[in-house]
């Protein structure tokens, strides 16, 4: 969606949003979009307290990316399970919350191209979807949905910059796949409003003027 109006950033921003009604909101996207900096910028300029993916805590990860079509589901289910218990959680925050991915993207993004990739059988697959259907009606979505988009250039190019590991073997189609079943899932995705956001042009990390146009965007939806 388009930028929403607003004030111009100032010192009383911080203390106007602390009073307003606490909100969740998801930040969403493929592997180095810049969701985990999105998530420390709006915690250092509003206090909104952080929730991390929980990356490294995933016991079957590193065996996920040696043989995927072994450890695909045991995968994805833990990632399932983590989030459904943590969003649960969530429903009884008392601050503004920032989310590092959402359920949804385990699911319908990451899960499903597994699937397509035939790296998940499809009996599996169909119990995962199951228990995610299942899940959501339990849940409440997020107040505002973020979505960074990023070119698989530039993807691949932070992946190899911050240096994981497990990461580094991972093919260029497999995040241009991951990249086609986001702009998808975004396209129809209704739960929430949602702020779309170019990671590639547009930096408010450094640039003043898309600073601003981006903390307005956001105090549109948490004032």
């Amino acid at each position: 969606m388009s930028p929403g109006a607003g004030p111009e950033p100032s010192t009383t921003d911080s203390a106007a949003t602390d009073s307003a009604t606490p909100k969740f909101i998801a930040i969403a996207g493929n592997m180095g979009v810049g969701k985990t900096s999105m998530v420390e910028f709006l915690h250092q300029t509003y206090g909104f307290q952080p929730v991390y993916e929980p990356f490294t805590d995933n016991p079957y990860l590193d065996d996920f990316y040696k043989d995927m079509r072994a450890w695909a589901f045991h995968s994805q289910l833990y990632f399932l399970t983590h989030k459904f218990r943590l969003q649960m959680g969530l429903q009884k925050r008392t601050t503004t919350i920032i989310q590092d991915r959402s359920i949804y993207e385990d699911a319908e993004i990451f899960c499903t191209n597994l699937y397509r990739a035939r790296k998940i059988s499809k009996r599996d697959y169909q119990t995962y979807m199951e228990l995610y259907h299942t899940m959501q009606q339990a849940l409440r979505p997020p107040d505002l949905m973020i979505y960074l988009r990023c070119s698989v250039r530039a993807i691949r190019r932070r992946i190899k910059q911050r240096g994981r590991p497990s990461e580094q073997a991972i093919p260029a189609s497999y995040i241009r796949r991951l990249n086609k079943l986001y702009e998808s899932w975004i396209d129809h995705y209704d739960q929430s409003p949602v702020l779309v956001w170019n990671s590639d042009a547009q930096d408010y990390l450094t640039d003043l003027v898309d600073r601003i146009e981006f903390q307005r965007s956001i105090e549109a939806f948490v004032k």
